[in-house]
């Protein structure tokens, strides 16, 4: 078999110009998807959230006042009061940015140390494979709930902690292992290449068959779970913090807002809807992308 990018070349249109790589292929498929442009919209928007919020509100999202305590839309508080006085919709945008950068950070954490582990146990195999496998194995058994909680709590112990590095370390240890095992399979079957039997006739080293002809190869599927891992750490971080082992003290993100609300859901649903209606859009928008990158790089669904 050759390289995957020769074969899209390969199998460009005629007539189309310059033949595509493999990546031109998968944009040239993303462009005439709708839900790519959807989630991609909705992901940017979300990300001007987190690093602007003041282009959504002015407001103060830590000025609260006990005389506005469920009060009903009015003025710049699109989504009312809660039972503190405190702006529901400045706090919510303002949320944004400890949830999606938790998730993000926990996320490249995990891609690190998954793409460690899956390319030098894809491409050494034998004894390191068997090594590097049973402890991702391992890793894989703890209950991923479970395990979040009781190292969030212990990393979070001291005070004045808010709570963003601890929940950070926590998903990014803990969420490694299936980005980790996607990489290990595509590499093992990107080495048995013809292009990398050239490479290797030619003298390329082990680091180099591996940064520079096995890895451009089989990152995508990489790329794809982390994709869905980023929405999924967010969606975790909401849950400890929800559980109380997660932000805490001044930081504001929806889960720390959904476990305020929840005592006071009857008097005023609002407090508790909102951050609720962020965060599951944002899990479903990073969801849906990583979907339509995955489609576009399957060539089985070509």
């Amino acid at each position: 078999m050759s390289d995957p990018n020769l074969i899209a070349m390969a199998e460009a249109p005629a007539g189309s110009g310059r033949p595509r790589s493999l990546a031109g292929d998968a944009w040239h498929d993303l462009r005439r998807n709708k839900i790519f442009w959807a989630s991609s919209v909705l992901v940017l928007v979300v990300l001007l959230m987190a690093l602007a919020p003041s282009l959504f509100t002015s407001a103060d999202p830590a000025a609260c006042a006990l005389s506005n305590k469920h009060k009903g839309p009015a003025g710049g508080a699109l989504f009312g009061y809660d039972f503190q006085g405190c702006d529901v919709f400045a706090r919510t945008v303002h949320g944004t940015r400890n949830s999606i950068e938790v998730g993000f950070l926990s996320t490249l954490l995990a891609g690190v140390i998954g793409l460690c582990f899956g390319l030098a146990a894809g491409y050494y195999g034998g004894a390191v494979d068997a090594v590097l496998s049973r402890g991702i194995d391992i890793v894989l058994g703890i209950p991923f709930l479970l395990g979040a909680v009781v190292f969030s709590g212990r990393l979070s112990a001291g005070e004045g902690d808010d709570g963003v590095t601890a929940v950070t370390l926590t998903l990014g240890l803990l969420a490694w292992t299936s980005a980790a095992r996607v990489m290990r399979s595509s590499v093992v079957s990107a080495k048995s290449q013809d292009y990398v039997a050239a490479a290797r006739m030619l003298g390329a080293g082990p680091l180099r068959l591996m940064f520079r002809h096995i890895l451009p190869n089989s990152i995508a599927p990489f790329i794809v779970v982390l994709t869905l891992m980023l929405g999924a750490n967010i969606a975790a971080e909401a849950t400890l913090s929800y559980l109380g082992v997660g932000l805490k003290g001044e930081a504001i993100s929806w889960g720390v807002q959904i476990a305020d609300a929840q005592g006071q859901a009857r008097v005023a649903a609002g407090p508790l809807v909102w951050p609720s209606v962020f965060l599951a859009a944002t899990v479903l928008a990073f969801i849906m992308l990583g979907d339509a990158v995955r489609d576009a790089f399957d060539p089985k669904l070509r």
